[in-house]
């Protein structure tokens, strides 16, 4: 459960534990495994034709991209408590909403860092047109925001309720 604003992400203790075990990992035996595929495929020969070899350097640069990413979002995290359950919407909070005030039409989602993914839920940025037109809204309230094509769409908080990992 995260919330980002100006270069600090705010993360729970078990969100900063989960990324920082992922970076663990690949710096140590993914990195270790990626430099081995690469050494294998250098074996194979002429590099220009190489597909494999050609493949795990692709896959290297993904893999360093990831470490930089999360090392980065790491030393500017700020560790603190989930969000309260107190029906108001707030980065690190589940929210459902009914579009146009439609309850047959409704999004659930999280609302918080896309870095701290959950498999289960679409994740929306606080800084998210969606995001942060629901951001600070009460449940029952209504809620608008702006449209990629300027148009605005107004949604109808259902329910709030802090994230459980």
């Amino acid at each position: 459960m995260t919330q980002t604003s100006e270069n600090v992400t705010w993360l729970t203790q078990e969100a900063y534990d989960q990324l920082k075990a992922e970076l663990e990992h690949l710096s140590g035996p993914a990195r270790a495994e990626i430099v081995a595929k690469i050494e294998e495929a250098r074996q194979e020969g002429d590099l220009k034709e190489n597909a494999g070899y050609h493949a795990a350097r692709e896959d290297q640069g993904k893999l360093e991209l990831r470490i930089r990413q999360l090392t980065q979002l790491l030393q500017h995290a700020k560790v603190g408590e989930a969000p309260a359950d107190n029906g108001v919407v707030a980065p690190g909070m589940v929210v459902t909403i009914a579009f146009d005030g439609d309850p047959d039409d409704t999004l659930t989602f999280l609302l918080g860092s896309r870095e701290y993914v959950s498999s289960e839920l679409e994740t929306y940025s606080p800084q998210s047109p969606l995001g942060s037109g629901v951001n600070g809204k009460k449940i029952g309230e209504d809620a608008s925001y702006e449209l990629p094509n300027g148009k605005k769409a107004s949604v109808k908080i259902l329910d709030a309720k802090p994230h459980s990992g």
